[in-house]
């Protein structure tokens, strides 16, 4: 299908999402040197179709779009020039997730394409009073702190940071006790509002006072692009109680000026861009500690920009060092690490061989029928589904179908039944055998089922006889619509030719496992972030285990439910007593089960700590909190 991806992209033109999101992996699939800057040629046209606005979804499509051009990037990254600057135009993006996308997406390429370095944070820095969003400003602020290199890069930098957070200081106090924001215009503008607020207060006297706020909100129809109101992105957010981005500002800034002090060659500039990056630090702070906003700045930041302060007050070599290197080699290891993680993968994806190339093919259609019952004829046809999308692993042998045998009655009961149990993806099969323990014949012997959860019986199995210490196989099947665990409970009843009443024996009950709907799956760290921001349900599970190890602990849960650790290795190493990680998987009807380990290792060598699942469905998240606190204990 290589020779015509260009015709498997025309199906883009389907308003269907699911259909657009399928096209686009399918052709991510195709990628070759010779077809890739005709791919990426195509979606940049159709980025560019999304800035009409009157394409429906157009944001979420936009999305799915850079997130298909930075895979092409990163596996080809030639054509990342042709792309990076179009997109840098949606880092203010209305809809935030596709602009996260796109300033991750600028993070990589500036470090893996050091050609496009100028030209990206040129771009930058004209675009930057654009965008609106607090974590797209935080790793834009962070690019420009590592990669502006030259004087004029970072002198231009640190104008673009001040422009954005305004006049100084943030806010001042009139005689009359009004706060205002010092950076709004004295003069009303038009359709501006003015809300004034008054509350008692203690004066320090003992004696009590009125203290009026007045807040003036402009509205959006007065403020043009490029206008002062507009170009304050910064100062509107650090105002809004965002003083984690009020910290990234403040070690952007250090960084700016430890930077300048080593590309210019005066002093008096260096020593000017120092003063005036520490009055941004320390407005910041005033701001913080002030009343004017409801809630004081957070303990961590504010010992993360007192830490940039006394920086900029005595440097010496070894932090400079420190604050202009090593970031930018830790994200480079990142990369690398990340990079090498995906072709290990793709490595043994590739090793792994569904079908050896002289088995036997069976075709369904040319079979003979004869003797088969409709149910069998069903269980060859999800055989051959099971083949093709490789279904059967290696994990299918003996040992483990005879774990699947469930006893139902007791060994003194006149009928014995065990059942094994074999699950589909849609339904369940049970082969129940039945042995007659009794010198007498059992006759109008019936299986009865019923069901609880989301399980629904297919057809009533009929009535039999049975000939004294004789066997006899029973099929059953049962459909499954949701990932949850369902139970499966009955009896049999039998007559004999003594008594004529009815008798009953009772079976056990049947436990569908979770474990056989769900399989380890692989998301984007954005993707994962985004789901546990959606996702409503969630069952929070405190631990309790007799492992005192965390990675031990870990790859104990990573075992018992059957999903895929996505934090990488590199980030579990150590031995600090803390460990926290996240674990996806993915059900076989497309649900989506999420868990989040935060463990601490306590003093006397317990391990302490919760293990969150959400889930889109109420079910997957109760069934799997379940299995986790009977599995958790370690051992089985």
């Amino acid at each position: 299908m290589v020779g015509v991806v260009m015709d498997v992209l025309r199906a883009l033109a389907s308003p269907n999402l699911d259909v657009k999101k399928k096209v686009l992996d399918l052709v991510l699939d195709l990628l070759t040197p010779r077809n890739v800057e005709e791919v990426v040629l195509y979606l940049k046209k159709e980025v560019v179709k999304t800035q009409a606005g009157d394409l429906e979804k157009g944001a979420e499509y936009r999305q799915m779009l850079v997130q298909a051009i930075h895979a092409c990037a990163v596996e080809y990254p030639e054509v990342a020039g042709s792309v990076v600057h179009l997109l840098m135009d949606f880092l203010g993006d209305t809809n935030v997730a596709a602009a996260v996308d796109v300033v991750l997406f600028v993070r990589e390429i500036i470090e893996t394409n050091p050609k496009l370095r100028v030209s990206m944070i040129q771009r930058l820095i004209d675009t930057f009073y654009q965008i609106r969003a607090s974590r797209v400003c935080s790793c834009a602020l962070w690019i420009l702190g590592e990669y502006s290199l030259s004087q004029s890069e970072v002198e231009s930098a640190i104008a673009t940071i001040k422009q954005c957070l305004g006049d100084l200081p943030f806010y001042t106090v009139s005689d009359e006790g009004e706060i205002n924001d010092s950076a709004k215009p004295a003069q009303p503008v038009v359709n501006s509002v003015t809300v004034s607020s008054r509350r008692p207060v203690v004066l320090a006297d003992g004696t009590y006072a009125t203290q009026s706020a007045a807040t003036e909100t402009i509205s959006t129809a007065s403020v043009a692009p490029g206008s002062l109101a507009s170009t304050l992105n910064l100062r509107s957010l650090i105002l809004s109680g965002d003083f984690f981005l009020a910290a990234v500002v403040a070690c952007t800034l250090t960084k700016l000026v430890l930077r300048l002090e080593e590309v210019q060659p005066s002093k008096v500039e260096s020593n000017k861009a120092c003063t005036g990056a520490l009055l941004i630090m320390t407005s910041i702070l005033q701001l913080g500690q002030s009343s004017y906003l409801p809630h004081p700045i957070d303990n961590d930041s504010y010992d993360r920009i007192v830490l940039c302060v006394r920086l900029l007050c005595n440097t010496g070599d070894d932090v400079r060092k420190i604050w202009l290197q090593s970031c930018r080699q830790s994200f480079a290891k990142m990369l690398a690490e990340k990079q090498f993680r995906e072709t290990e993968e793709m490595k043994a994806k590739a090793q792994i061989s569904h079908a050896q190339p002289d088995d036997l093919i069976d075709f369904y259609h040319l079979k003979s029928r004869r003797g088969m019952s409709q149910l069998e004829l069903e269980d060859e046809v999800h055989d051959d589904l099971k083949a093709a999308t490789g279904g059967f692993t290696k994990d299918a042998d003996d040992a483990n179908k005879l774990n699947r045998i469930l006893q139902l009655t007791g060994f003194s009961d006149p009928v014995y039944a065990e059942a094994f149990v074999t699950v589909h993806h849609y339904d369940i099969v049970l082969d129940v055998t039945v042995i007659n323990r009794t010198k007498e014949t059992l006759q109008n012997l019936c299986l009865e089922l019923a069901t609880m959860g989301d399980l629904k019986l297919v057809d009533r199995p009929q009535n039999y006889t049975l000939a004294p210490e004789t066997s006899k196989q029973i099929r059953a099947n049962i459909k499954v619509s949701s990932t949850e665990t369902g139970v499966i409970f009955g009896n049999i009843v039998y007559e004999t030719s003594n008594v004529m009443e009815r008798s009953v024996v009772v079976l056990n009950d049947i436990h569908i496992d979770i474990m056989d709907y769900i399989s380890p799956a692989t998301c984007a760290d954005v993707t994962f972030r985004n789901m546990w921001a959606e996702f409503e349900w969630e069952n929070k599970v405190a631990v309790n285990t007799v492992i005192q190890d965390e990675k031990e602990f870990l790859n104990h849960i990573i075992k018992s439910t059957n999903m895929k650790c996505l934090t990488p290795p590199s980030a579990l190493d150590g031995e600090c007593g803390f460990l926290a990680a996240n674990l996806y998987a993915k059900s076989v009807f497309g649900e989506d089960a999420l868990v989040n380990i935060s463990i601490e290792k306590q003093l006397d060598g317990k391990l302490s700590g919760y293990i969150r699942i959400r889930s889109k469905t109420q079910g997957i998240a109760l069934s799997l909190g379940d299995k986790i606190t009977l599995k958790q204990k370690g051992g089985s």
